[in-house]
């Protein structure tokens, strides 16, 4: 295949906006598709509408030279990256409609030789399922030139960076693509190369879907292992963070932290196509989903605990909404669960959240009138029991003084002993 000049990314969220950026940034003209008319306008004014470090000077960048515009249509392009959410429906299995919904859009688009990558998250045949969805609407192409058809290539190139250091990792870090051929690995190899210096390396599209959903589970193993040893610290009198600080004196241990439970896109919602894909023989997997998705409930009767005794005129703040610290991504956010449990709950109590990197509640929690969006310090200073539930560094930074009396239910070990006055480590 020739060198691509022109690409189309279909999805500007968090993983599709920095990839067409970092795309158009060298030299590729880009032009990124997303069905949110203000994501489109933002784009095209050289903006980004969220928050990622770094990310606002490529697009701006890009814009500015030409390499980058952005369109509620989808062009012909020599290829297409297809970056669109893969949730999972109540029975846990994937929701393929939006990766249909960008196949319907591309493939009036195709005359033969494109090159498609799926990275969205997905599981075990969803490149497949692409493909075939996409030759259903164009029954004259192929995927392997069989019968003289124009063939398209098809592969499967899955994320693997970290929000907050997405512009760095997606330079550095190794990455992975299947191909549904020989020719379509290769291909899509050599556009990743266009900006990854980390090792590219190539296999089947399946092995490429599975190999980023076992990332993501051995990671979910890992955290529940840390969450049930919070539980059972707090059930034996243990300060579970210096249980584990001894522990990974071990040269072999290396327990991760606990937290309120797991959120994002990714590690919360990708063990399920593993186990909707395996049932009977994902037990470990399944095990660990269920202990990460329990410890919201936890935490809520932690604070419900704490509120015994106290007046029923006594506030409750909550510190964070994101899904890890100093990002405002809120998806699958065990934060956002366990705020609209307690208002749900404490009706009659006022909920005093704060999250600093956004600027209105969010849909869980918008128009609760018990539910108010302040500033981390009004919500300490107006609440008699703290619940921690993101360590971000503004929460870090909470003066020891402004805690003074206050019954703390630390999540995150965000908190050090000497800062507050009376800490429950969950």
């Amino acid at each position: 295949m020739n060198t691509i000049n022109r690409v189309a990314v279909i999805g500007l969220g968090y993983i599709g906006l920095p990839t067409a950026a970092i795309l158009a940034t060298n030299g590729i003209e880009v032009i990124g598709v997303d069905v949110n008319q203000s994501t489109v306008d933002a784009v095209n004014a050289g903006e980004v509408p969220f928050v990622e470090p770094d990310l606002g000077v490529h697009v701006a960048g890009a814009v500015s030279q030409g390499h980058l515009r952005a369109s509620t249509s989808t062009p012909q392009a020599e290829a297409y990256i297809v970056a669109v959410p893969t949730p999972f429906k109540e029975d846990r299995s994937a929701d393929l409609s939006y990766i249909e919904a960008a196949a319907r859009g591309i493939a009036p688009q195709l005359q033969g030789g494109e090159l498609l990558i799926l990275e969205s998250t997905s599981p075990p045949g969803a490149t497949e399922h692409m493909a075939n969805y996409i030759l259903d609407l164009r029954p004259d192409l192929s995927i392997d030139g069989a019968g003289s058809k124009p063939a398209i290539l098809v592969a499967h190139c899955p994320e693997r960076v970290l929000p907050g250091r997405v512009m760095i990792e997606l330079v550095t870090n190794d990455r992975i693509v299947g191909g549904m051929t020989a020719e379509a690995a290769e291909a899509a190899k050599n556009l990743y190369a266009v900006f990854c210096q980390g090792e590219i390396l190539t296999t089947d599209a399946v092995t490429a879907e599975m190999a980023k959903l076992v990332e993501n589970s051995y990671r979910d193993v890992n955290i529940a292992f840390a969450n049930e040893l919070s539980v059972i610290s707090e059930k034996l009198g243990i300060d579970v963070w210096e249980l584990i600080r001894l522990a990974n004196h071990h040269p072999r241990v290396n327990i991760l932290q606990p937290g309120p439970g797991v959120g994002g896109h990714c590690i919360a919602v990708d063990p399920w196509f593993i186990v909707a894909a395996a049932p009977e023989e994902s037990r470990l997997i399944r095990t660990a989903r269920e202990v990460n998705d329990a410890k919201p409930e936890w935490v809520f009767q932690q604070v419900v605990s704490a509120l015994k005794g106290l007046p029923a005129t006594a506030e409750v703040s909550v510190l964070g909404l994101a899904f890890k610290a100093n990002i405002d991504d809120l998806r699958e956010s065990p934060a956002i669960e366990i705020a609209a449990h307690l208002s749900e709950a404490l009706q009659d109590r006022r909920i005093n959240v704060a999250e600093p990197h956004v600027e209105v509640l969010p849909k869980q929690l918008a128009g609760r009138s018990n539910v108010e969006l302040v500033s981390i310090e009004d919500s300490v200073k107006r609440s008699e029991v703290v619940v921690v539930l993101v360590d971000h560094d503004d929460v870090k930074a909470i003066a020891p003084e402004l805690l003074a009396g206050k019954t703390v239910i630390d999540t995150r070990g965000a908190l050090t002993l000497e800062t507050i006055s009376t800490a429950v480590a969950v």
